[in-house]
């Protein structure tokens, strides 16, 4: 199966594209539309009100971020630490499978889409590949 490995750097945009997308869509409504209200309902959870502002943009931004493969690993870092706290803070509650979305597996998923990112970086079709700040599996093991 080694020619599979070729397809790493599209196994990595592709993962890049979809956690960019979701943190976008997730982040775009708190950052243009109810910034304040999401720092409040942080803040009912009994976290800072203004980590609320730094999920916000760490999704949106990060989003951005992620999609383009800039900063990678330190987004996708603080993807997953935001997701984390969702799934602690807001999902856990509810269990894996609840009804209406309101589980915790969709933030587990995307987690783990950013967690691998931090470990395997932007890969070769992206802006931190230009700049010379990507390594991948694939360039690490030749």
């Amino acid at each position: 199966m080694r020619y599979l490995d070729r397809l790493q750097p599209f196994a990595l945009l592709v993962m890049r594209l979809v956690l960019g997308t979701v943190m976008i869509g997730h982040g775009y409504g708190k950052v243009f539309g109810g910034l304040h209200h999401h720092a409040q309902f942080v803040a009912s959870l009994g976290l800072p009100a203004w980590s609320g502002y730094v999920s916000a943009f760490a999704e949106f931004f990060g989003g951005i971020c992620v999609l383009v493969g800039l900063f990678t690993r330190f987004f996708a870092f603080a993807i997953c630490i935001d997701l984390l706290v969702a799934i602690w803070k807001v999902h856990w509650h509810n269990g894996l499978m609840a009804a209406g979305g309101k589980g915790y597996e969709l933030p587990l998923a995307v987690a783990a889409l950013a967690f691998g990112l931090i470990f395997l970086g932007a890969g070769p079709i992206s802006l931190d590949h230009i700049r010379g700040a990507s390594s991948s599996v694939k360039s690490r093991q030749t």
